[in-house]
């Protein structure tokens, strides 16, 4: 057996993910009796939260060590006096708008996607198992993963042609708080996009060479110097909607790399503590069925508290 030394919460902050995750770490220490054990089984023994496939998924996803040392098989036999680490994803990490029943797919965001859905593709590796696309860090939102590989194939092949542009197939909508508002109620942004200049961090718009990206805006409710706006991607570039909107004077409440603050707007930034961007909207064919499928994920709390505050502004202006 092992004996539970502490468990504790842990903030963590990763990029592949859109908002951080917070894990519960165990510490155990393995007994005389546990001596010689595989680690799988005496970790589910010993945290009866914890079944030997949940422990399976979390050596895969390296969230186990043994005296300080990640755990790269399961079968590994422990010593009395061994020192192990298990951090566990948080209970309900994500939200699924809709899931197809599969047989008996072999594989499975990474931390919480990874521990607490059984069965997506193994393509993308014990890094990014099932994952199709990506939100840029702190971007709320709608994402898909795929729950085989056949399906993976398919819609990573769907989301490369709509970064190349190519008509039909996805359909990308996102809901952002700009500071300003833009210029217009509507309006289509077509330009460049590649690495800027001088700052390898960030994308720009206005450069000589890159690839082409098209993005088309809509303001769905003006606000106190500031509006909320529709953006529907016609491309898919790496901070796309972000880039386009900053370069063209009205980017996104609390961008931390391309926008600055006005200080009017201060309190509801801070309130938000990211860039005010929401993958609203995520329309695709069923890669398997045909069947078009419309996946919409409602704005989060903090978006809806950071717009309470601006309206409340707005009224009393």
């Amino acid at each position: 057996m092992a004996l539970p030394d502490d468990t504790t919460d842990d903030a963590s902050d990763d990029d592949d993910e859109p908002v951080a995750s917070r894990l519960v770490t165990h510490q155990l220490t393995v007994d005389p009796a546990g001596a010689g054990e595989r680690i799988d089984a005496l970790i589910a023994a010993t945290l009866s939260e914890l079944s030997r496939a949940q422990v399976q998924r979390l050596i895969d996803g390296a969230q186990i060590r043994l005296n300080g040392a990640v755990v790269a098989k399961p079968g590994q036999r422990v010593r009395a006096g061994d020192a192990i680490t298990v951090d566990v994803p948080p209970a309900e990490p994500v939200a699924v708008a809709a899931e197809d029943p599969l047989g008996h797919p072999r594989g499975t965001l990474v931390n919480a996607l990874l521990f607490h859905c059984t069965d997506l593709s193994g393509i993308g590796g014990a890094l990014r198992p099932g994952i199709v696309h990506r939100l840029d860090k702190d971007t709320s939102g709608a994402i898909v993963a795929a729950k085989s590989d056949r399906a993976h194939a398919a819609l990573a092949a769907a989301f490369a042609a709509k970064s190349r542009g190519e008509p039909g197939g996805i359909l990308r909508e996102y809901l952002g708080i700009t500071a300003p508002a833009p210029p217009a109620t509507t309006g289509t942004l077509r330009t460049l996009h590649g690495r800027h200049p001088t700052d390898r961090k960030r994308f720009s718009s206005k450069v000589a060479t890159g690839k082409p990206a098209v993005t088309h805006w809509t303001v769905v409710e003006p606000l106190a110097g500031a509006a909320l706006v529709r953006f529907r991607l016609e491309t898919g570039r790496t901070h796309q909607i972000r880039v386009h909107a900053a370069d063209h004077g009205f980017a996104l409440l609390g961008d931390p790399l391309y926008g600055r603050t006005p200080r009017p707007l201060a309190p509801a930034a801070a309130a938000l503590g990211r860039q005010a961007l929401h993958a609203a909207v995520l329309e695709l064919d069923h890669p398997i069925t045909g069947a078009r499928l419309r996946l919409e994920a409602p704005l989060p709390d903090d978006l809806t508290r950071a717009l309470s505050q601006l309206r409340a502004t707005r009224s009393s202006t």
